[in-house]
């Protein structure tokens, strides 16, 4: 073995490189983070070739001193921490000092600065040298500008590692579109090959920030998002989540910052996930730009070199908020919310009044505090369909009453149409739903069924169409896990204990979190030191595989501290139940059972998705109908 001996300064650089520049958006993130910790309140972003060729940041924040610029390019130097205390309460978005050293050993980087103090501005350029800056003066307003040319021309191994400049000028997009999610406060311009790619303002006042996130994730996005902003226990969270009728096929919109710090982590995954399990269609992802505040001494920023994982000191604590937050969130959303988004989406962004004319909320939030829309309240008035006014609780009750009867009485076989009647025998025309009701509900009347599958209702933003099986699927699906919540979960002993062979982890991890398997009605026994024993499982879960269920409890406790894997796979038993006890294709309901139904959904929890995530009702508009007919031209 050859002799130890200390690496060049040059080669170290060159080694920190590799793990803080991989590609020009690296870049362009140290920089951008450098930028706003210096106090900018406007961020200037120029690339060329994708930044291959150039980077400029510039910004208007505090500037280095002339004494410092040298220093600035060394490793490990900062003016954002002094001792361990700071760093374990980071409050800044770069703190280790190495990323302008990184950049400057592979490109060739120029800084100019200048202080408010200072009369002139300064220049410090470096070549991918061992550190023979050079310093010069210039003409500089207050603040900083970083160039950076000619990316790895010294590594060219590193550079054959890039992809095409379209690619390349994507991930740097991205980059600035998260710090500019991160700060609403500063203005950020992006320009490539000299263009104007994205200009943004400060935004300080509400409107101003949902018109960024729109700019920036979509305006579909923001149609369809409620606004959440919840505290706890010293921890707040706020911002966007989408509806689950507003689902993608990818991950890719999906933003989470912590103190301003944007972050990936697989704790806020998982509690994300769980919040949307059973809203969901298929393998859809939610979208979401949610910002968490934490106190900075409770979270390590210094677990990754680039910054993008953080550790809680209460990874359980922080899980569960975020949880019951969005599930919260999620539960209140109410069909006049979807409508909002529906509406809004036909009109286009300047239909907030025309949306408001319609009789559709332009506003959906949550803040703790669960909404329900006035309409489905018991007790409102309602003009009963043949003129005269009725108390809402008592037809609703009633009717609700017959409706459920009728289906567990078996009255909604295949096939059955019955008709509704009149006293005299004779078929009963269609009522007609009252016209301008300010009561009018979200969902509005039903006025017929098609096809024994649809409920089609009729409301003042349009034609509102139901998917009648969908929709009382998850009527009863919510309502048998209020039951089960109720009841608590029983367990019923195993004739024959089930023996599992574990690992010693799995082993010990049964006898720490004993009580907590007990309540998701598990009853686990260590045997040996790699072996279990299950005597008891949860009653409803009888018939299912006991050792998968078991394994996939112990990975979780592993890996998140907690367990919902009882919940989840009682629920989608739960959800099996419901789908087949809930009313069938081809039955033909009355104008009264289908009213019932749609007061139901909009006093239900997640009615806009039934326990498979499909729509349960979708809205065409009266522009939309225009639009077919070619009304208006």
């Amino acid at each position: 073995m050859p002799s130890i001996r200390l690496l060049s300064p040059r080669l170290a650089n060159q080694i920190a490189a590799g793990e803080v520049v991989e590609r020009p958006a690296s870049v362009v993130k140290e920089l951008v983070e450098n930028a706003l910790d210096a106090g900018a309140s406007r961020v200037d972003v120029e690339v060329e070739q994708g930044g291959v060729k150039l980077i400029r940041v510039r910004d208007d924040g505090n500037g280095i001193q002339e004494d410092d610029l040298p220093l600035a390019l060394s490793r490990h130097a900062t003016s954002k921490i002094a001792s361990l205390d700071d760093l374990e309460a980071v409050a800044s978005l770069g703190f280790r000092g190495e990323a302008l050293a990184s950049i400057s050993s592979v490109s060739r980087l120029t800084l100019t600065s200048r202080t408010a103090s200072q009369e002139a501005a300064s220049r410090v350029e470096v070549e991918g040298r061992e550190m023979d800056a050079r310093i010069s003066p210039a003409a500089h307003p207050v603040g900083t500008t970083l160039e950076v040319r000619d990316l790895f021309f010294n590594t060219p191994a590193r550079r054959k590692f890039l992809r095409t400049e379209k690619t390349e000028f994507n991930h740097v997009e991205e980059c600035v579109r998260r710090q500019a999610l991160s700060r609403f406060d500063v203005g950020f311009t992006l320009r490539h090959n000299q263009r104007v790619v994205q200009s943004l303002r400060p935004a300080e006042a509400a409107i101003d920030r949902e018109r960024r996130i729109g700019a920036l994730c979509g305006q579909q996005f923001i149609d369809n998002a409620v606004v959440i902003d919840a505290e706890a226990t010293g921890l707040r969270l706020w911002g966007w989540v989408a509806l689950p009728t507003f689902s993608r096929s990818q991950a890719d919109l999906q933003y989470f910052f912590v103190n301003g710090r944007v972050i990936r982590d697989r704790l806020v995954a998982h509690a994300v996930r769980q919040a949307y399990r059973d809203v969901l269609y298929n393998n859809r992802h939610p979208a979401f730009v949610l910002y968490l505040e934490v106190d900075p001494a409770t979270v390590d920023v210094n677990v990754h070199p680039t910054k993008h994982e953080v550790r809680f000191r209460d990874g359980r604590l922080v899980h569960d908020f975020i949880f019951r937050t969005l599930h919260k969130a999620l539960a209140d959303v109410r069909p006049d919310d979807h409508l909002r988004g529906a509406v809004a989406q036909s009109f286009g962004r300047e239909s907030a009044g025309q949306a408001q004319e319609a009789g559709v909320a332009t506003g959906a939030s949550w803040s703790g505090q669960p909404s329900v829309p006035d309409s489905g309240h018991p007790g409102t008035s309602v003009t009963g369909y043949g003129g005269q006014s009725q108390p809402q609780q008592e037809w609703h009750a009633n009717d609700q009453m017959a409706f459920y009867q009728s289906l567990n009485a078996g009255g909604g076989s295949e096939g059955q149409r019955p008709m509704p009647v009149t006293s005299s025998g004779v078929d009963a025309p269609v009522p007609t739903p009252p016209v301008d009701s300010d009561q009018e509900p979200p969902l509005g009347y039903a006025i017929a069924q098609l096809h024994g599958i649809y409920i089609l209702a009729q409301g003042r933003a349009g034609l509102i169409v139901v998917d009648m099986h969908a929709a009382h699927e998850r009527i009863t699906y919510e309502r048998m896990k209020r039951a089960l919540v109720e009841q608590d979960l029983t367990s019923q002993p195993l004739l024959v204990p089930l023996s599992l062979a574990v690992s010693q982890k799995e082993a010990a991890l049964t006898e720490s979190h004993g009580e907590e398997l007990q309540k998701l009605g598990l009853q686990l026994e260590r045997i040996g030191p790699e072996t279990l024993a299950v005597r008891q499982v949860p009653a409803l879960l009888r018939g299912a595989d006991t050792e998968q269920l078991v394994r996939d409890v112990l990975a979780d406790l592993i890996e998140h501290g907690q367990s919902d894997r009882v919940e989840a796979v009682t629920h989608e038993l739960l959800g099996t139940m419901a789908c087949h006890g809930s009313v069938r294709a081809n039955r033909q309901l009355t104008i009264p059972e289908m009213n019932s139904l749609l007061r139901d959904m909009e006093a239900t929890e997640r009615s806009g998705q039934c326990n498979h995530g499909r729509p349960t009702w979708t809205l065409v508009t009266m522009s939309e109908l225009d639009k077919l007919f070619l009304r208006g031209r």
